[in-house]
Formats: C-alpha cells, structure tokens, sequence
C-alpha cells in the first residue's frame, strides 16, 4: 500500500489514501461546481467502484470511501469521462459563491487563479506539505471565515478601491494580520508566505514562521505590520485609504496603504457586528465563529438567473443513492449547477423561488439537513463502525440519538465531536464534549480533541445516555440567557465527567 498516501495527507484522486474502510479519495472541481447529470454520473461510480457513502468535508470537498486500489483506478477513470477536472496543486479556496454572489466585495477567482499559477510556476506543491493552502475571500452571503488557512486573502473596500487584507495562519478570528493590499501584491505576498514555508520542511505551516519572516512578508510592499487589526463584519467593511504612494519592493505597480501608521494610516470601521477583540499587544479574545458565519443551508440571492438553494450532510455523509435522489429531483426543478460548500453541504445553483420548498421537502424525507437550526449541523462524526475498521463505536447511530434527544442544549456555543477513535479525523480541533472510542468504550473529553485523556469512561452502546446525563446536568444548572459552552465551563471537567457517568 505504500503506494497511497499516508494518514494525515490529502487523498486527492491521484493519490487515494487507506483508511479504515478502505481507500479514499478527496476531489474539488476545477470549475467549482458540476452540473446535476456530473455528480449523478459521480455517485454511480462511488455505487459501483466504492462502498457507496459520498461525503463533503467541513472544507468542502468530495470524498468517496471503500475503494480498493484498482477500483480507484477505474473512478478515476470515469471522473476523467464524465468531463470532470480536478483541481491539483497548492490548494487555493474560494468562498461557494465566488463570482456569482451580488453581496460580494470583489470576485476572488481571478486572485485565486493568479496564485494558483505563481505557486505551480514556482514548483511548490512538490515542496509543501499537502495541508499547506490559501484562501481568497470575496466576502459576501458566504464566507470563508470559518476556513483555516496558511494565507488568506479577504476583500475590503476602501476609498480608493478594493485592497486585499493579508493574514496568516488561522481562521478569520485567529489569523495573524499583515496587510492590506492590491491584487498584485497580494499574491506576491501570498507565494513569498509559500516560499518561506516550503523552505522549512514538507510538515511545515505559516505558523512555524518567525517573527522576523513574518515582519518580511508585512514590509514586503513597504506595509508596517498592524498592531490593531480589526475583524471585517460578516457583510464586509470599508477601509478609509488616503494613501497614494506607489511601492515597488517587489511588483512595480503595487499601491498598498499602511494600517496603524500616522500620516498614511488606514481605517476599517466594521459595520455589521463586533470588532475581534485583537488588543494592541496581539493578545485575542476568541469568540465562537458560529455567531457570526452564515449556515450555507437556506436560499441564497445570485448575481445569475435564479438563487441558490443550500442542502447540508448530516455529519457530512449520505449514502451516493440519496444524493442521486436529490439531484435528478434538483434538475427536474431546473438547478444548472451543484457546488460543495464549507460546512458540509451542497448548492442548487439556478433554481426559481417556487422550485426551492419542494425541493427542501424531498431532502428532508431524504434526511439531509435543511434548515440552519437543525442539532446535527452541530455534532460532528466519523463513519465508525461499522463502516470504518479503525472505529470502536457506531459514531452516526450515537450522533442520531444525541441529536434527537438532547437538541435543546446544542446551541451556537456548543460542538460536540464524535469519534470511533483517537484519530479525530471527523473534527481534528478541540471541540467542548468529544466522544471517543477506544478498549473502554467510549471515553468523554471535555474541551479538547480526540487523542487527549479521556475524563470518564461508559460502554459504547450506551454514550449517548451518558450525554443525555450531561444534557440534564446543563438544563439544571444553566443560567438565565447563558450558552451551554458556558455552563459547561462552570460545572468544570470532573462535574461533567460524573455526570457522563451516573447510572
């Protein structure tokens, strides 16, 4: 098998990597989307060539499970006769409704395309590790705010225009802001990140660079480093620019104002929602990204004809017949397009308004998530048994039943991991209550990731009562308006782990 990828990198469709059910592959269409007769096309091949499971990551992307090496092969190549082109390289994402959002800043697929094009002139996903990625965020309906990413590229509007704000390693709340700047001196800037972290080594990411690299990258269009960078609101804020000076450090014709600096200072004035909470010193306050970052589930206005209509995965899976169900209903209705969205979920793209609750009707009854505040969207869970040969407890049924009877405590503050092992693949972070399989059943963490100590043990069989005894303990303790993440922090790890346990 030393033909695949190992754990812990991308199963591109080139390169499938073994997992506990088999091989996996992981696609993203060069276009972004497929056309409704392409992922039918797709799910039967995942019917004939796999074990018949799709899933769409929490990146979003396309994975196909239970292939074995040389029916790898034979999807690969169908997806080839389908018409359908994969993207390789350095990942460069952009939001699902790049270039057709009307609310959107700036279209980022040019952006995209450009740093796509400087990383693969310049040899670098043979040189970086395959997690290694960047994000252009147009902004608008759907962001990527929730994407962690090594570069991100996000469009705001200033006096004079559009700039790009820089900033590296992390998700809109984390990330480390550098600049803002034009096109071409974002992706200068973006493909100098890449360079220097290529040069570390293959396991390398943006937040193994210096101080002093990362002061490079802020100077490298003559751009002081902010010390206050504020959070763009949800529907993106203006920046005041009275910067007219051109830098040519590295592109001739790169204009770029400085943020923080007197004389040539630019502003950002949010005007939706709260500022992050970034203080002078670079210490961060981190709010939950849930309270402000749109569910991709619902009805979305387009620049095109028509909206787009967006159908979620319950934990990111469904069987390839349902999702055949759905799409050929979809195309009847008139969808011209399908495209993966972060979040676990997929969009209509082209349907009229009329079309749109008929088809939301058929995806319930097919059991995919169709409204935001639905207690799935807010589990996360691998395959486990007994689809995965790694997994030591039914994560999905366990999930199902958590969510049936506990919704009234997985609120917006609260995520709750489930995981047949201690590999985390569902939800690599930490998360408030993980469940995790192993040779004691299914082991509670609290506030941290699937490979920590777990605080408390109880079979496998029966998690999920344990779960509906810690869904009791924050129903009687909770305070008035308070969130369950908060109450959970009250009662503290030793009283959530009795609770988990009692009989």
């Amino acid at each position: 098998m030393n033909a695949f990828s190992r754990r812990g990198a991308c199963p591109a469709l080139s390169k499938p990597m073994q997992t506990g059910d088999g091989l996996l592959v992981r696609l993203n269409p060069v276009a972004g989307g497929l056309s409704p007769k392409s992922l039918i096309g797709l799910c039967e091949s995942a019917l004939l060539h796999g074990n018949g499971i799709m899933e769409v990551t929490a990146r979003g992307s396309l994975q196909i499970r239970g292939l074995t090496a040389e029916s790898a092969r034979l999807l690969a190549g169908e997806v080839d006769a389908l018409g359908i082109a994969v993207r390789t390289g350095v990942p460069v994402e952009t939001g699902p409704l790049a270039g057709i959002d009307p609310q959107e800043v700036a279209d980022p697929g040019p952006l995209a395309e450009s740093v796509r094009v400087a990383a693969d002139e310049a040899g670098l996903a043979q040189r970086l590790g395959p997690k290694v990625s960047v994000v252009v965020d147009g902004g608008g309906q759907l962001t990527m705010d929730a994407v962690t990413a090594d570069v991100r590229l996000i469009a705001v509007r200033t006096g004079a225009g559009v700039l790009w704000a820089v900033s590296v390693a992390g998700d809109k709340q984390s990330a480390m802001p550098l600049a803002a700047v034009d096109e071409d001196a974002a992706r200068d800037i973006a493909v100098a990140a890449l360079r220097m972290v290529a040069e570390k080594d293959r396991e390398a990411h943006a937040r193994d660079l210096s101080e002093r690299q990362l002061a490079s990258l802020a100077s490298w269009h003559s751009v002081t480093p902010p010390s206050v960078l504020p959070d763009i609101s949800p529907t993106r804020g203006e920046i005041g620019s009275s910067a007219d000076g051109l830098f040519s450090a590295f592109s001739p014709h790169a204009s770029t104002s400085a943020i923080g600096e007197t004389g040539r200072a630019s502003t950002i004035s949010p005007l939706v929602g709260q500022m992050s909470g970034r203080t002078e010193g670079g210490a961060k306050e981190r709010l939950p990204l849930t309270h402000s970052v749109r569910s991709p589930v619902g009805v979305f206005e387009l620049a095109t004809a028509g909206v787009a209509l967006g159908i979620g995965l319950p934990f990111g899976s469904m069987p390839a017949q349902k999702f055949i169900d759905l799409a050929q209903r979809a195309l009847a209705f008139g969808a011209t397009e399908i495209r993966l969205a972060p979040g676990r979920a997929i969009l209509f793209l082209g349907l009229s308004r009329s079309a749109c609750p008929p088809l939301q009707h058929r995806a319930t009854t097919l059991g995919f998530v169709t409204t935001p505040a639905d207690p799935r969207t807010r589990i996360a869970a691998c395959p486990g048994t007994p689809a995965c040969a790694s997994g030591h407890i039914a994560t999905r049924d366990i999930a199902e039943t958590i969510a049936s009877e506990t919704a009234d405590i997985l609120d917006a503050s609260l995520t709750l991991h489930i995981s047949g092992c201690a590999k985390g693949c569902a939800h690599p972070g930490k998360a408030a209550l993980t469940l995790v399989g192993g040779e004691n059943g299914a082991g509670l963490v609290v506030d941290a990731t699937a490979k920590a100590l777990p605080a408390g043990y109880r079979p496998g069989y029966d998690a999920a009562r344990g779960i509906g005894g810690v869904a009791a303990a924050i129903r009687k303790e909770r305070l008035r308006g308070e969130t369950s993440a908060a109450c959970l922090a009250r009662l503290g790890a030793a009283g959530i782990a009795e609770a988990y346990r009692q009989e």
